[in-house]
This record gives C-alpha cells, sequence and structure tokens, in this order.
C-alpha cells in the first residue's frame, strides 16, 4: 500500500509563485492540493502548468480537491487527476501530469482562424507571391548559413579529430641496499632509524627415540675347530698312532692340530685308519676351520711312517668375543637424539608462525633438559648389540618478521632513489636475507639483509598534455628531449592522425602517452 499523500491546504490569497515555493521543500512525495471552499483562485491554465513543472522537477505526483469547472477543466489537459473531497483522493487513482503542456500546430483546435482570414488585421502575413529580390535575398541568405555551418564544422573537425601517439622510453636503473639489521625480543616494534625488530621467542617440548648399534666389544675366548684325519701307513709293519700327535698345513701360515684319542694302524702299505683332531690352544678360534685336503703334513717321530690327509673341513672354531656398551656408544647416541629434537622441534614450530615469520636455525637449542626425562635401554659394559635412548627436553628459537625487515630496508632503500626517478610498480623490490653474524646473551640476533629495486624517471603525462596541446611537432621533440629524464640512445616517437598535420591535437584528451621499458 502506497504512503498517505501530503496535505497542503490553499487560501484564497495563494497565487502559483507561493505554491512553488511550498513545494520546493518536498522530493518524491503524493500532495494533494485543496481549494479553498469559498471564493477560487488559480483558474488560469497556466498556473497550473508552473505548479507542474516544479513538482516534474521534484518527482511529485499531485492532485488536486476542487469544484471550479475552469480548474477542472484545465487540469484535464494537463492529465492532473482531480477529486471532489479528499476521501474521494484517497480512494481514486491519481493520474501522471503530462511532461509536455504545450500541442503543435497539428494539434491547434478546429474553431481556431486561418491566416487567410486575418490577413486584413494581421501586419505579418504578407503576400505568398514571391519578388525577384525577395528569392535573391532568401539564396543569399542560405548561402551564408551554409558557409557558416560549413566553417563551424571544420573547426571542429580541426579540433575534435586529430590524434598523437607519443612514445616515451624513461631512463631507469637498479638501486640496490644492504642493511645490518637486529633482532631484539625486548623490542617495542620496529626502529627504521636504527634498524631494530622485534624478534619473537618459541618454546616447545618435546620427545625423539633414537637407537645405534654398539661398539665396546669383550673377549670370552675363542673355541678350537675339530674334526678328523685319516693316516695312511707307508709301511709293511703295524704302526701306533699315541693321542697328542701333531699334523699340520703345509700352505700360507701352518696351522696344527693334534689328534685327541690314540689309534692302532694295522701292518701293511696303503691300510688306513681315521683319528679325531682339535686346533692347537694358541690357534683357537677361527683360524682353525681349514677346508679338505689342507691338513697334509705329520709332525714328530711318525713323519716317514705314515702319511695324513683331512678328507673334511675342519669346523667349530669360533673367537668368542660379544659387543657391549661403551661410554662412546651412550655419548655417541646422545648427540643423535638431540639433533633429532631439534630438528622435531622446528617443525612443531612452524604452525605457529605467520606468512611473513621465519626461524633462525642458529637460535635453536635445548633450553631445558632433565635426568628423568631421559631413558637407555642399557648401561656401559652391559652385552648388547644396540643400544636405544629415548630422551624428552624443552626447546626454544627465535622468528623474526622478514616483512618488518623488509621494512626497514626498503625505507633505507628509498633515501637512496635518485630525484626525479620512483620505484616502478610493475618490478617489485627483491629482498635476500643474509647470514647471522651474531647471537649475543641477550638473544639478540645480528643480520644483513639486501634490497634491490628497478627505479624510472617519473613521467607526468596529464602535465604533459596540457603543455604539449597544440604545439608544432619539432619544437614538441625539443621540449620532451630537454625535459625529461629519457634512456641514453631513445628518442620520442610522435605519431600523428591524420599524417599530413604538424602539430599535436588543440583538445589534451586527444594526445595519448605509451610509456615503453628500456631493453635490458
Amino acid at each position: 500500500m502506497s504512503k498517505r499523500p501530503l496535505y497542503i491546504q490553499l487560501e484564497t490569497g495563494d497565487d502559483a509563485n507561493s505554491i512553488r515555493d511550498r513545494l520546493s521543500f518536498l522530493r518524491g512525495e503524493r500532495v494533494l492540493l485543496i481549494w479553498p471552499e469559498e471564493g477560487t483562485i488559480m483558474t488560469r491554465k497556466l498556473d497550473l502548468v508552473l505548479i507542474q513543472r516544479e513538482a516534474m522537477r521534484r518527482a511529485i505526483r499531485l492532485a488536486l480537491v476542487t469544484h471550479d469547472s475552469q480548474v477542472i477543466r484545465n487540469a484535464t489537459e494537463l492529465n492532473i487527476s482531480t477529486f471532489e473531497t479528499i476521501g474521494a483522493s484517497e480512494r481514486g487513482r491519481w493520474q501522471r501530469g503530462r511532461s509536455k503542456v504545450f500541442t503543435n500546430r497539428f494539434q491547434r483546435p478546429k474553431h481556431e482562424p486561418e491566416a487567410e482570414e486575418l490577413k486584413e488585421v494581421a501586419t505579418r502575413i504578407g503576400d505568398d507571391e514571391d519578388t525577384p529580390g525577395r528569392k535573391r535575398r532568401r539564396w543569399l541568405t542560405r548561402l551564408v548559413i551554409l558557409a557558416v555551418v560549413a566553417a563551424l564544422l571544420g573547426g571542429i573537425a580541426y579540433v575534435v579529430v586529430p590524434t598523437a601517439t607519443i612514445r616515451l622510453t624513461p631512463a631507469q636503473s637498479v638501486i640496490t641496499q644492504t642493511v645490518e639489521l637486529v633482532a631484539d625480543p625486548q623490542a617495542a616494534g620496529v626502529d627504521v632509524e636504527n634498524a631494530v625488530i622485534r624478534s619473537t621467542m618459541l618454546r616447545v617440548q618435546v620427545e625423539e627415540t633414537g637407537t645405534l648399534e654398539t661398539t665396546g666389544t669383550q673377549d670370552l675366548g675363542a673355541v678350537p675347530a675339530s674334526g678328523s684325519v685319516v693316516f695312511i701307513n707307508q709301511t709293511n709293519s703295524g704302526v701306533n698312532i699315541p693321542a697328542g700327535t701333531v699334523v699340520s698345513t703345509s700352505s700360507g701360515t701352518p696351522i696344527q692340530f693334534r689328534t685327541t684319542q690314540s689309534a692302532e694302524l694295522g701292518a701293511g702299505t696303503g691300510l688306513q685308519i681315521e683319528v679325531p683332531i682339535e686346533a692347537f690352544q694358541n690357534q683357537f678360534g677361527d683360524a682353525g676351520n681349514v677346508e679338505s685336503g689342507l691338513i697334509n703334513t705329520v709332525i714328530g717321530p711318525l713323519a716317514n711312517s705314515v702319511t695324513v690327509r683331512n678328507l673334511a673341513p675342519t669346523s667349530g672354531g669360533e673367537n668368542r668375543v660379544v659387543r657391549v656398551v661403551s661410554q662412546a656408544d651412550k655419548d655417541r647416541l646422545m648427540d643423535t637424539v638431540r639433533q633429532q629434537l631439534q630438528s622435531r622441534a622446528f617443525i612443531e614450530m612452524r604452525p605457529r608462525l605467520s606468512e611473513t615469520q621465519t626461524i633462525v636455525f642458529e637460535t635453536i637449542h635445548i633450553a631445558e633438559e632433565r635426568a628423568d626425562w631421559t631413558t637407555f635401554s642399557a648401561n656401559v659394559g652391559d652385552v648388547a648389540d644396540t643400544l636405544t635412548l629415548t630422551m624428552q627436553v624443552v626447546v626454544e628459537a627465535e622468528a623474526i618478521d622478514q616483512l618488518l625487515a623488509q621494512q626497514v630496508v626498503l625505507a633505507r632503500l628509498s633515501q637512496q632513489i635518485p630525484r626525479g626517478r620512483v620505484l616502478r610498480p610493475q618490478s617489485p623490490v627483491t629482498y635476500e636475507m643474509g647470514p647471522v653474524s651474531n647471537i649475543d646473551s641477550q638473544g639478540r640476533i645480528t643480520f644483513n639483509m639486501t634490497g634491490s629495486g628497478l627505479v624510472t624517471a617519473e613521467v607526468d603525462t596529464e602535465l604533459l598534455k596540457e603543455r604539449l596541446a597544440g604545439r608544432p611537432v619539432e619544437e614538441t621533440l625539443i621540449y620532451l628531449t630537454g625535459e625529461l629524464d629519457l634512456e641514453q640512445g631513445t628518442q620520442p616517437d610522435i605519431l600523428l592522425t591524420p599524417d599530413w598535420i604538424d602539430r599535436l591535437p588543440l583538445l589534451p584528451s586527444r594526445i595519448t602517452f605509451v610509456i615503453q621499458e628500456a631493453a635490458q
């Protein structure tokens, strides 16, 4: 439902101007003009026309409450709704007033007299016949008007049609600035003048387990190798082979064995008997494990009576050495696990950082370490092939915000920009963080950061358009090369359209500047 209209009660002294003044305070409303109960006002159509124009300017829709037939007739011609009562205006439909309130000659009333009927009384109505003088004057007037129009169009074309495109290559160079910064955990913020930024202390508790093979040894004694040999009789008599008879290998370092029991070799050449043997005590261990056929020498009085061979390898000889935990193993494992703990702490700290923060590796250290947080799987001297350590510590590290450091470097870099040049927006400043040079006892970190940027000569194209509009080409070239900081070896390039004109357009808006990059 639309909102209720505003009521304006008219008095007998009101006219079009006073009503327009009252409408000037309104906008976008529905306004009901109420005629006075006694007498009438504004019976002229012109009065309603003026009021309607003011209403249209302010997006106001009008309606009238009146009994005056003349006012109602004028309002009907202007498409303004009229009502007999206020209640009828609230129930009825309001018409939208006409935007054009005057008729043309094709809408004249039928009873309006023709021009011929008014010849006798209207001095401006003359004879329809053209005299020769009148025709000449008419043609002369037309030619003058045509010449004026042609000159006007030509002038407009001369101002509007020409365009100019000017290509410039401003001078550019690279500037570099290296700043020594201090990251202080006690700093309040960024101190550009003293190159101090705030660092953030990170602290995390981590646990890690490590295992390594032990390197300590313990000798438990050697086990002799054992086997058997076959003695072969080289005589026609029986041979007694006592226990303890020594036999040996002949190649390389001799390995000696002794028989562990006595045996009787029957009389007759070629008779054989197998006797068990074991390695001598001074040759215990895996050295006594020899291949078949290598034992071929008899040592002692039986050497001329019998020969010997081992048909099978000897075996069972071993050096009984076991691995045990040494202090060096514990120290080495402790160092390894501590490194693992710092690596794990670095991984767990990273999610706490912002996108621009980075941890300084040199500041990562174990801040708290307790005996009850350290557990070895074995003690020094225990027999074990491996040693395991489970350790828990508190690790601290400092992080710096590279964005804050870059702000300091950018401020110092900006001080090095030559006058008349600016940092090129399309080529952002690049930053490179150098190594840490010092960390003092207060946790202050000293490091370098280098910033590099491309600076280019500043060109105010809008100001140039204003100053160069309408200038000859040669004068423009002299001005540009003399006033602008252009790249060495380059010249302004001016393209005019149409190409037969010899000066820049009069309108600055018809001049276009194209800024080119210098060749790298």
